[in-house]
């Protein structure tokens, strides 16, 4: 149920129109060419998306040195990371702790069949009920672990692709920001 709820959250959590739009880029170079750079603009380029608080970021350093910037552009761009990254730890536990769990059950099972062991004759039923248990378990490992890994690979990726388009749109920012 947690991998479950971590992952309808994160799908939510990480569109590309509440990360990092189109044009929001060009919103804040237009901030910049027009000389509307205020600090009610910087707020609300930076309530808009993620990439909004890079961006807010480098126009509000933009009459500091380019290496000064570009370092403040990274520190908050490593706090964005860091959001973006969030319960992403938590669904890859989840991925490689199920099958533990499954195997674990598969034990207790085997335990079971061990246990209806005895020497005058073994109850048919009993055998059965303990492998049961063990393909149970083993089964719902399986079930929980795969798409859990599955989506822990997909949201790292996706994380990363955002990543590099607020990369991007910071860079042609500070471009802007050095050729004013």
């Amino acid at each position: 149920m947690i991998a479950l709820a971590i992952i309808f959250e994160r799908l939510l959590s990480l569109r590309k129109a509440r990360i990092c739009p189109n044009g929001i880029a060009n919103e804040a170079i237009r901030l910049l060419r027009s000389n509307s750079v205020n600090p009610e603009s910087l707020v609300k380029l930076e309530d808009a998306c993620l990439a909004g608080r890079v961006l807010s970021t480098i126009l509000g350093a933009r009459d500091k040195p380019v290496g000064e910037i570009r370092y403040l552009a990274e520190q908050t761009a490593a706090d964005v990371n860091h959001e973006m990254q969030r319960f992403l730890p938590a669904l890859a536990m989840i991925a490689t702790v199920a099958p533990l769990m499954g195997l674990f059950g598969t034990v207790i099972g085997m335990i079971e069949i061990f246990a209806a062991y005895q020497p005058g004759g073994t109850d048919p039923g009993q055998l059965a009920r303990g492998i049961s248990i063990a393909l149970y378990n083993t089964g719902f490992g399986i079930l929980i672990a795969v798409p859990a890994a599955m989506a822990h690979r997909l949201f790292r990726v996706h994380v990363d692709n955002l990543l590099l388009r607020i990369e991007q749109a910071s860079r042609l920012l500070i471009e802007q920001v050095q050729n004013r």
